[in-house]
Order: C-alpha cells, then sequence, then structure tokens
C-alpha cells in the first residue's frame, strides 16, 4: 500500500496517534523557523559589495539604435 492514498492515509493516522494530533502543524512550523545560511549571507562584506557594484552597473536595456 505504500505509495497509494490508502497508504499515505494509514501513516497520518500512525503519525498522529505516535506524536499527536499537532504532529504536522509542528513540522510545518519548524521549516519556517529553521535557519540556515545560504546565498549571500556566506560572503564576506567585500564579495557583498563586489557583487552590488556588478549589479548595480549592468545595464538593463538595449544598445542604442
Amino acid at each position: 500500500m505504500a505509495g497509494t492514498k490508502a497508504g499515505g492515509a494509514k501513516a497520518a493516522a500512525t503519525n498522529k496517534a505516535k506524536y499527536g494530533d499537532d504532529f504536522y502543524t509542528n513540522i510545518g512550523a519548524k521549516g519556517g523557523k529553521a535557519k540556515v545560511p545560504k546565498g549571500f549571507s556566506k560572503m564576506s562584506p567585500e564579495k557583498l559589495r563586489a557583487a552590488g557594484t556588478k549589479g548595480g552597473t549592468m545595464s538593463r536595456r538595449g544598445k542604442t539604435k
């Protein structure tokens, strides 16, 4: 029954019986609170400044005709 709708319902019932009715609520809340450094937060201030300068100087317009 794994991978079917009935199997999913059975697994959900088991999780709620083991860990309480708010099991899925707690999982969802943890996802929003996770603090994992990603992207620009891992860069040094010098690299951040260089990246900002590059982005600020690039033109979004096409060449003049």
